[in-house]
């Protein structure tokens, strides 16, 4: 399934139905860019959830303040629209695959 990109004014059309899994990053994270491949390649593994990347910029800063993100990346999980999960740091494809089962359960 293909990764989304969103910002402040798109988000909630992104999360509202099924899960969704929303990558908070940053072009200059070192990890960040370490974790994008892993992301990319967990979406085309699955069609059982949404992929959102979220770039924490200047123009991008509500949404950020709004879930609590004080570490990047960081990994919030939606089920439905609501907020019902988050993970901060690197994670591998087979975990937030594993993370996904999870949260059909």
């Amino acid at each position: 399934m293909a990764i989304t990109h969103a910002n402040d004014a798109t988000i909630d059309t992104f999360i509202g139905d099924g899960i969704t899994l929303v990558d908070f990053w940053a072009s200059w994270c070192g990890p960040c860019r370490m974790f994008g491949p892993i992301f990319e390649s967990a979406s085309e593994k699955t069609s059982d959830a949404k992929f959102v990347k979220f770039e924490i910029d200047e123009a991008n800063r509500r949404t950020p303040a709004k879930y609590g993100i004080r570490s990047i990346p960081s990994v919030l999980a939606f089920k439905n629209g609501e907020l019902v999960e988050a993970r901060t740091g690197v994670m591998d494809s087979d975990t937030l695959l594993a993370w996904i089962e999870e949260l059909k359960g």
